[in-house]
């Protein structure tokens, strides 16, 4: 199926509103797991993730923080806007995603609570703003900013969100979107994964705002990704480069893990420590060089997620595993349920 030239169509399916997972299960690890292998489907507890590893894999984590970065303001007009971080540039300057009705020109001001905001330049859907806040920007969204729970989750976020939509691992702040893979594990959890003689290690890529864009062109390769920052760590790169000589699985928890390490391999698979950006689009005909299995929860539809997912493992082998989950009422999206995805090379 390498060969066939995929559209946007092609990644479209229809979702029961119901199945979109708008709060987190009770405990971190209580949710479900689909393993996929080819057309071979197993339904599991997350808690069984441990016994599907062996001594000398490898699983590697992202560990980027959510920063609170959506802000809520009005034009002097008294229009509503709504402001999502991309990425701060300067003390007071950021490049941010801008909601509102009619959007702002070069010059025009926001009001914010307690700040101004005002239009430096336009990239189609990103707006460079400068605050004037009378604090680094960095500490006015720590004070000022709310959760950024994605589009789909129908309601504002509270403060369960500050703790359930971040990771017991974060650590480097500057994500405005959670590796929602990574939600999935407590402490118990992963302690069971490294006694049984697995190796954790972390990257770090921020999940910029572009991950909630949507694809607008049925060609693919008319498709634009946004660059995300990464920097994978000496020792997760030596850790992968260990466990490849002996022969053992490089397992990536979540697609940003993935992204980052196809990014930084060599074509013969070597992956060397990094920092740097990336805006790899992977979709099916992409040959992976690093990553055995995907770690992930399940992705919209017509999303560079889904693309990638079926990539790694079967167009055919993800079309029929998401028509499984919804007849069996699994939970969809950042807050749901995960899938354990083995890699297939004639995908």
């Amino acid at each position: 199926m390498a060969d066939r030239v995929y559209r946007l169509s092609d990644f479209d399916f229809e979702l029961p509103s119901e199945l979109i997972a708008q709060r987190p299960a009770p405990a971190r690890s209580a949710s479900r797991l689909l393993r996929v292998a080819g057309s071979a489907l197993e339904d599991l507890d997350f808690v069984a993730l441990p016994d599907l590893f062996a001594a000398g894999d490898v699983l590697v984590m992202n560990d980027t923080r959510v920063i609170r970065s959506r802000l809520l303001g009005r034009k002097p007009s008294g229009g509503r806007v709504e402001l999502l971080l991309e990425r701060i540039l300067s003390v007071d300057e950021a490049w941010m995603q801008l909601r509102a009705s009619h959007p702002p020109r070069v010059g025009g001001r926001i009001e914010l609570s307690h700040a101004i905001a005002t239009v430096l330049e336009r990239d189609g859907r990103f707006f460079r703003l400068r605050f004037d806040a009378g604090m680094s920007l960095t500490d006015y969204l720590e004070r000022f900013g709310e959760v950024p729970l994605p589009p789909y989750i129908s309601r504002r976020a509270d403060s369960n969100d500050a703790d359930r939509y971040q990771t017991i691992y974060a650590r480097e702040p500057g994500a405005v979107a959670a590796p929602t893979a990574g939600l999935h594990f407590d402490q118990p959890l992963l302690d069971r994964i490294r006694e049984r003689g697995v190796a954790v290690c972390y990257l770090t890529l921020h999940v910029g705002a572009g991950t909630f864009l949507p694809v607008e062109n049925e060609e693919l390769s008319q498709h634009r990704m946004h660059n995300e920052r990464f920097v994978i760590p000496e020792s997760t790169a030596q850790a992968i480069e260990t466990a490849r000589a002996a022969n053992r699985s490089i397992i990536a928890v979540g697609t940003t893990a993935l992204r980052a390490l196809e990014s930084a391999a060599r074509e013969d698979g070597a992956v060397t420590a990094l920092a740097g950006e990336t805006d790899l689009f992977i979709t099916p005909g992409y040959r992976f060089r690093v990553v055995d299995r995907l770690l992930t929860n399940f992705h919209l539809p017509r999303s560079t997620l889904l693309m990638l997912v079926s990539a790694f493992a079967g167009y055919d082998a993800i079309r029929a595993a998401y028509a499984h989950a919804i007849r069996e009422r699994y939970r969809f999206f950042s807050y749901g349920d995960a899938m354990l995805l083995e890699h297939q090379a004639d995908a």
